[in-house]
C-alpha cells in the first residue's frame, strides 16, 4: 500500500494543502482527462530542441518565441535590489533579500512565459523544451519554503488544469526526471496534495518504456506520448551521470505509491553498474552502451560533465535506502580513494587542492564548475559516519570552488577552469580559456555552501554564499523600461535559504529533511531548478 503522507518543511509552514473531499478529486482527475486529450490533438507532432545540461546533445528542437516580442540589447547591468545590496549580513535581513529576488524572477515568468518551459528574459518571450511548464513546476517547493502560498495556488490550479502528459513530445529521460518528476514529488511531500502525486506517477509511467533496452541501460530520450523511446540521434551510448542519477526519484516513486516497478527498473541499472569492469578504482568512464550494457570510451575518468552525479548519487541512494545497501557505500568509498589517489593536485602558488582529470594515464588540470557538488557529498557522508579525514578534503575543495568565483572579474565562476601546476611569475593558480568564460548559473557550489554550514556551523559559508548571490544579482539582471526586472537565473533561490538562514526555530529545511527524507532544493539546476535529494 502507498505510504502514508508525513508533512514535510518549516514547522511554520507544516499545514496541508486544502483538503481535497472525494467530489473536489474526481473533478480534478475529469478535468485532467478532458484536457489532456485537447492538448494531445494541438501538440501534433512539434519537434523541440535542446540541449542535456550535463553536456549531451538530446534532439533538434524548434524553438518557441512570442512572435510580437523583439530582443533588444542587454541594458547595463542595473543597479542592485534594495534587499541584496552589501549592508549588514543579519540572516532575517538576507532572507527578505531572496525572497524579493524570487519574486522578482516568478513575476516575469508570470508575464512573459506563463505555462512555458523557459523565460526568456532579454526578448521577454519564452522557449519550449518539452513543452511542460518546467520553471513552474520546478518553483513549487520553493514558492512553499518562502511562504508565498498566493504563488503557490496560482501554480497548482496550473498544474491541476493544464498539465497533461498526452504529447507527441520526445523528452530526456534525465531532465525530465528531476524537472518534471523530481518537482512534482517534491511539491506533495511539502504540501500533501495528492494532485501532484497523481501527475508524478502519470509521468512516471510515461517514462518507463526508456527502460526497454536490450542491456535494461535505459535510453537517453523516450516519446510520453507514444512510448517510443531511442539513443540521441549522435550516438547509441547513454551518459553514465544520466542512467545513474535517476534513481533517487524512481525509488521515491515506488514507495510512495507501492508500485514496484519504478524502483526495480533503476536498481537493475544501479546493479549492472556496480558488476561492470572498465573502472578505475571506483572510477567510472562517462558512456555506456545500450545495446551491449558495456561502458565505452574507456580509459577517460572526470568528475566533470557525463560522470558528476554517478557518485553523488551512491551516497544519497545510500541514505535513502536506510544505510542498507552496502554496495553503494562500497562504490562510494572506493570511488573516493580513487579521485584521491588519481585525480587530486595541488595548484601554483597558493596551493589549492583541486580535482583533475585522467585520460589514458595522462593527467589534465581542467575542472569543471559541476565538481563543486563534490564538497558538500563529502561533508554529507562524514554527517552519515563516513571517513573523518573526507570532512577536511571537503573543506579544501570548498575554499577552491570559492575561489573559483572570487577571482573572476564578476564573482562568478566561470564553467570550466585550469590549474597551474607549476609557480611562475605573473601566473595565478587558476586560468580561464575564452570558450570557458561564460556562467550557466549551476547550482553545485551553493548547494555544498549549504551542507557545509549545516555541518560545521562555520558562518563564512554563508557569506560566501551572500557574496555570490550580490554577483548574480549585479551581473545576470535584466531590467526594461517596460517592464518588470527579470532575472536570468529565476527560480533558482531555493539553496540561498542555506546561506540567509531565518530567525530561531524558522530555518528552511533542517538537514534530517534535507538527507533523510528526500526533499527537493535543487541539486542540479538546469536550467531552472532540479532535483529532488536536495531540498
Amino acid at each position: 500500500k502507498p505510504r502514508k503522507h508525513f508533512r514535510r518543511g518549516p514547522p511554520h509552514l507544516q499545514i496541508r494543502a486544502p483538503n481535497k473531499d472525494s467530489k473536489a478529486g474526481t473533478q480534478d482527475g475529469a478535468e485532467e482527462r478532458a484536457g489532456a486529450s485537447k492538448a494531445a490533438h494541438q501538440e501534433g507532432d512539434l519537434q523541440r530542441t535542446a540541449i542535456s545540461w550535463r553536456g549531451a546533445v538530446i534532439e533538434p528542437e524548434q524553438d518557441s518565441e512570442l512572435s510580437s516580442r523583439k530582443a533588444e540589447t542587454p541594458t547595463k547591468p542595473s543597479v542592485l535590489p534594495a534587499m541584496v545590496q552589501n549592508r549588514p549580513a543579519h540572516p532575517n535581513y538576507r532572507q527578505k533579500g531572496v525572497v524579493d529576488v524570487f519574486l522578482h524572477a516568478w513575476k516575469g515568468y508570470r508575464k512573459f512565459a506563463w505555462g512555458h518551459d523557459e523565460l526568456k528574459p532579454v526578448s521577454r518571450s519564452f522557449s519550449e523544451w518539452f513543452g511542460l511548464g518546467l520553471t513552474l513546476i520546478d518553483a513549487l517547493d520553493t514558492m512553499w519554503i518562502l511562504g508565498l502560498r498566493k504563488e503557490f495556488e496560482e501554480a497548482r490550479k496550473w498544474v491541476s488544469k493544464k498539465l497533461h502528459f498526452e504529447k507527441n513530445v520526445d523528452v530526456n529521460l534525465f531532465e525530465s526526471t528531476i524537472r518534471v518528476l523530481g518537482g512534482l514529488l517534491s511539491a506533495y511531500h511539502l504540501s500533501g496534495d495528492s494532485l501532484f502525486l497523481r501527475k508524478a506517477e502519470d509521468f512516471g509511467n510515461r517514462l518507463m518504456p526508456a527502460f526497454r533496452t536490450p542491456s535494461q541501460i535505459p535510453y537517453s530520450d523516450v516519446n510520453i506520448g507514444t512510448g517510443v523511446a531511442h539513443p540521441p540521434r549522435w550516438t547509441s551510448d547513454s551518459t553514465v551521470a544520466e542512467v545513474t542519477s535517476i534513481q533517487l526519484e524512481f525509488r521515491e516513486l515506488s514507495r510512495l505509491t507501492g508500485v514496484k516497478k519504478f524502483q526495480e527498473a533503476v536498481e537493475k541499472v544501479t546493479k549492472h553498474i556496480h558488476s561492470l569492469s572498465g573502472k578505475k578504482d571506483g572510477l567510472v568512464p562517462m558512456f555506456i552502451n545500450t545495446h551491449s550494457g558495456l561502458f565505452t570510451h574507456l580509459g577517460v575518468f572526470t568528475l566533470g560533465a557525463r560522470a558528476d552525479s554517478y557518485y553523488e548519487y551512491l551516497l544519497k541512494q545510500w541514505i535513502q535506502g536506510g544505510k542498507k545497501e552496502t554496495q553503494l557505500l562500497e562504490d562510494y568509498i572506493e570511488a573516493i580513494e580513487g579521485i584521491k589517489t588519481h585525480l587530486l593536485q595541488r595548484s601554483e602558488p597558493s596551493k589549492l587542492i583541486f580535482v583533475g582529470e585522467l585520460a589514458h594515464g595522462r593527467f589534465s588540470t581542467k575542472m569543471d564548475h559541476l565538481v563543486c557538488f563534490l564538497p558538500g557529498t563529502l561533508a554529507l557522508g562524514v554527517h552519515h559516519g563516513l571517513p573523518a579525514d573526507h570532512m577536511q578534503l571537503a573543506r579544501e575543495l570548498m575554499e577552491t570552488c570559492y575561489q573559483m568565483n572570487r577571482q573572476m572579474e564578476t564573482g562568478l565562476s566561470p564553467e570550466i577552469v585550469h590549474f597551474n601546476l607549476y609557480s611562475q611569475p605573473g601566473h595565478r593558480d587558476i586560468e580561464v580559456k575564452p570558450a570557458d568564460r561564460h556562467n550557466l548559473l549551476r547550482p553545485e557550489t551553493v548547494e555544498s555552501l549549504f551542507y557545509l554550514y549545516r555541518l560545521t556551523g562555520d558562518r563564512k559559508y554563508q557569506d560566501w554564499g551572500w557574496e555570490i548571490l550580490q554577483s548574480f544579482s549585479r551581473f545576470t539582471r535584466v531590467s526594461a523600461r517596460w517592464s518588470p526586472a527579470t532575472w536570468w537565473w529565476a527560480t533558482r533561490v531555493r539553496l540561498w535559504l542555506a546561506v540567509a538562514q531565518v530567525g530561531e526555530g524558522q530555518a528552511c529545511c533542517g538537514l534530517e529533511v534535507a538527507t533523510s527524507q528526500l526533499e527537493r532544493a535543487q541539486s542540479s539546476w538546469p536550467p531552472w531548478g532540479g532535483s529532488l535529494p536536495h531540498l
